[in-house]
């Protein structure tokens, strides 16, 4: 009986021209979408197939590696941290939350704090409930017992009956999913599926390290992932986009070393700092500088410093597609950091030229053009090691050069960072064939989630469509 059922069913299969017609018979054209839009388990498969065609289509002329993940240096890290805590810190317990970590141990230090504080929050918040919830039955028994103090004997029968009882608190909300579509939604899927609802199990993105794929792949969740950006870099990026876009000379003005000490303790001590007007924009643009110069792997990686400073030997046509596989080939983490980084640096670009305001006043520009703003963060983002004084002056003709070579890929991040995070209709064919075989269920429920995705951006582009032709009529 089941098999019949199941014969019924319309067969999963690609139709061509990047369209795919779904078990429920919904055909699915796929669209250039963000990388964040991604699953995490389309994210690795994305990883993978960018691998496969940079070995394939392009000529680097070198090797090109997957990076690993930061949590593979803790070791030698952990002792680097014990060495300067000594020297450094009074408090020996006091373990960095923040400065020289891996980016992986970073996100997961934040996720931690902000998990413990929405833990304190639903305490507060059910204690709260429940004495507001007894404030009135105080008062009435209070009012009782002053009407009744002549018959207490009596008062009994005047109690509340059990039918104005409280109801039980409703309990807390469930801590929100990862990824714009819950998981739970699936439940159109055959029970016997036990394997990709074990796939649908959300992971934290640490999870995702194993040492076979397919184990791996059953750990990855199969909505997007929790935005994976250190705390401090979106804070200080937000308050500079809030706060700095008209400096001049914005990350090339000295700021107060005092300051900036604080700051960074904070944020080391795990403490909930919040940037406001009050902060120097100086000294808030040079916390950021400093955390992306005291990772121990660079955000770009080192294994990807040579791939990444090759891609200018291409044609001009070639660079942008080469760098975008390249950065697909980033942990999660270093990608979603890359992205929020170069999104507000192209902003910072974007206010660099005088301008003037609707009344006909000039606007000052910052002057940081995508070249200035590549020649301060370009060494920080892309080396190979930190060199030493006296490596910097033995080599210092070739270093030029390496430097030279740095900005300029850094520069054209920076002036086409939209581009270069959005993932192909191509690409996404590619990783969805690759499910096919192994996981043709999980490929439907991709499916379903992109049509659903694509129904609800059409639905918005109505709203908007309809808003404005009633704000012109």
């Amino acid at each position: 009986m089941g098999d019949s059922v199941f014969s019924e069913r319309p067969a999963l299969r690609y139709a061509g021209d990047f369209t795919w017609n779904s078990m429920s018979g919904r055909s699915v054209r796929l669209k250039s979408v963000p990388v964040q839009s991604l699953s995490e388990l389309e994210r690795a498969r994305l990883q993978e197939v960018a691998f496969y065609q940079l070995q394939q289509d392009c000529d680097l002329g070198c090797q090109i590696t997957i990076p690993k993940d930061g949590q593979k240096r803790k070791k030698s890290l952990r002792k680097k941290l014990d060495s300067l805590g000594k020297e450094k810190n009074r408090d020996k317990e006091f373990i960095p939350q923040a400065f020289g970590m891996p980016l992986s141990q970073v996100i997961a230090n934040d996720r931690a704090y902000k998990l413990k504080q929405d833990s304190q929050r639903e305490e507060q918040k059910d204690v709260s409930d429940f004495v507001a919830f007894l404030l009135p039955f105080g008062t009435k028994r209070q009012n009782k017992e002053l009407s009744s103090s002549n018959s207490s004997l009596s008062s009994t029968s005047e109690t509340p009956n059990e039918s104005t009882s409280p109801n039980t608190p409703e309990p807390a909300p469930r801590a929100r999913r990862r990824g714009a579509m819950s998981v739970d939604s699936i439940t159109d899927l055959d029970d016997n599926h036990s394997r990709l609802l074990e796939a649908l199990q959300l992971s934290l993105p640490a999870e995702a390290q194993s040492k076979k794929e397919k184990a791996r792949d059953k750990k990855l969740s199969l909505n997007p992932i929790y935005r994976q950006v250190p705390r401090l870099v979106d804070s200080c990026c937000q308050h500079l986009e809030k706060h700095g876009l008209q400096t001049v000379g914005i990350f090339r003005v000295g700021s107060s070393k005092k300051r900036v000490r604080q700051l960074r303790e904070e944020f080391d001590r795990g403490v909930d700092v919040v940037l406001d007007e009050e902060h120097s924009i100086h000294d808030v643009a040079a916390l950021l500088k400093e955390f992306l110069r005291d990772m121990p792997d660079p955000l770009l990686t080192r294994e990807l410093y040579t791939p990444f400073i090759n891609t200018l030997l291409l044609e001009p046509d070639e660079q942008l597609s080469t760098l975008q596989l390249l950065i697909y080939l980033l942990p999660p983490c270093n990608c979603d950091t890359l992205h929020r980084l170069l999104q507000f640096l192209s902003t910072v670009a974007g206010h660099a030229e005088d301008t003037r305001d609707k009344d006909g006043q000039e606007i000052t520009g910052n002057k940081m053009t995508s070249l200035n703003l590549a020649t301060i963060f370009g060494p920080n983002l892309l080396h190979k090691q930190k060199s030493t004084d006296k490596e910097f002056s033995v080599q210092s003709s070739a270093r030029a050069e390496e430097s030279t070579a740095i900005i300029a890929v850094v520069q054209k991040m920076i002036e086409n960072y939209e581009t270069l995070f959005m993932v192909s209709p191509d690409l996404q064919n590619e990783v969805l064939i690759s499910l096919l075989e192994t996981d043709p269920d999980v490929v439907d429920y991709l499916l379903r989630r992109k049509a659903s995705q694509s129904s609800q951006h059409a639905h918005l582009q109505e709203k908007v469509h309809l808003l404005w032709k009633a704000g012109h009529n």
